[in-house]
């Protein structure tokens, strides 16, 4: 299953509190190691702010709610996504059968 996992700042306090936030986040952040079992296709950070997109093959939810636990001082938010190819194939597969019903 594919994730589209972004994450968004979670409000701190005064200035410091924010810098010594962001030194913990980068302290924790190279030290951190990608399990096996999560494949990173794609690892954005969005320009000017903190916070970004890791697009991850896992099958295990357990390591994306680790992986999302790991850095409190964020919002995060795992969404299951598939290829646009995919979608469309389904899609046109259920307008097929929705246009082949009997009306009544």
């Amino acid at each position: 299953m594919k994730y589209m996992i972004s994450w968004f700042e979670r409000p701190q306090g005064s200035p410091a509190e924010y810098e010594n936030a962001q030194k913990r986040i980068l302290d924790i952040f190279s030290q951190w190691k990608a399990p096996a079992n999560f494949n990173i296709e794609l690892f954005v950070v969005r320009v000017g702010e903190w916070g970004g997109h890791v697009l991850v093959d896992c099958e295990d939810p357990l390591a994306v709610h680790k992986f999302c636990s790991t850095y409190p001082a964020f919002e995060f938010q795992a969404r299951p996504v598939i290829a646009v190819e995919d979608a469309v194939r389904v899609e046109l597969e259920a307008i097929a059968w929705r246009d082949g019903l009997q009306r009544t």
